[in-house]
């Protein structure tokens, strides 16, 4: 008897109105702007005063060693809380925030979110909720690099960037290409092993180059599930 298909817990998209509807609602002192891909939100012990709402576009947080390694922390999509550490007494900021793609986001005061969560239960809510699911997303990420050899993070990763966007719902989804050596700080292993791995995942058809990275999602997700 054939075995049931296995399920994916997928994101919330760009388009969900909850989270977006609410700030703009409610009277928070917020600052909307745009970040190009490859560019810094904020950086690794830089003064902590602002928390960051993610509208459109993908990000990466990551953090540095004294010896100058980075590890990737999380790669978070719409709609996500950045820098949210401000907000429990964070002086400094414990990683780097960077545009993994173009990105809209708003900038919001301290003390004026701290007033808001205060006042606004349902804001307060949601932004609990947003903060919760993060945290679920790094557990898995800690379990995984904890547990699964490279091969099997690098298809992790693969599809978490192709669901961090508005059509995570897709077999197929469009991917930006990144270098092998940014997938390996991701991975958290060779630039050579993620060229190894990446010819391997074309070769069996999980993958398409064609100007940018096409990840088959149903495919590469049997992948990662099978055990």
């Amino acid at each position: 008897m054939a075995k049931p298909k296995k399920s994916v817990r997928t994101k919330a998209t760009p388009s969900d109105p909850t989270v977006l509807t609410l700030l703009q609602s409610v009277s928070v002192d917020k600052t909307p702007f745009v970040v190009r891909r490859g560019r810094r939100i904020f950086c690794q012990g830089e003064a902590a005063d602002d928390i960051y709402f993610l509208e459109k576009g993908r990000v990466k947080i990551a953090v540095v060693s004294e010896g100058g390694k980075e590890a990737v922390l999380a790669m978070l999509g719409p709609p996500s809380f950045l820098g949210e550490g401000c907000l429990v007494g964070q002086s400094r900021r414990v990683g780097t925030a960077t545009a993994l793609e173009t990105c809209t986001l708003y900038k919001i005061d301290r003390e004026s979110m701290l007033q808001t969560l205060r006042e606004q239960p349902k804001f307060s809510e949601r932004f609990v909720a947003c903060l919760l699911a993060r945290n679920i997303d790094l557990e898995e990420d800690l379990c995984d690099q904890l547990f699964n050899h490279s091969e099997k993070r690098l298809a992790r990763v693969l599809l978490k960037l192709a669901r961090l966007q508005e059509h995570d719902r897709l077999s197929d989804a469009k991917v930006p290409v990144f270098s092998h050596e940014t997938l390996a700080e991701m991975v958290g292993t060779t630039r050579s092993r993620i060229t190894h791995f990446m010819n391997k995942f074309r070769k069996l058809g999980l993958i398409e180059y064609n100007g940018e990275l096409m990840v088959r999602t149903e495919l590469l997700t049997d992948v990662v599930l099978h055990d």
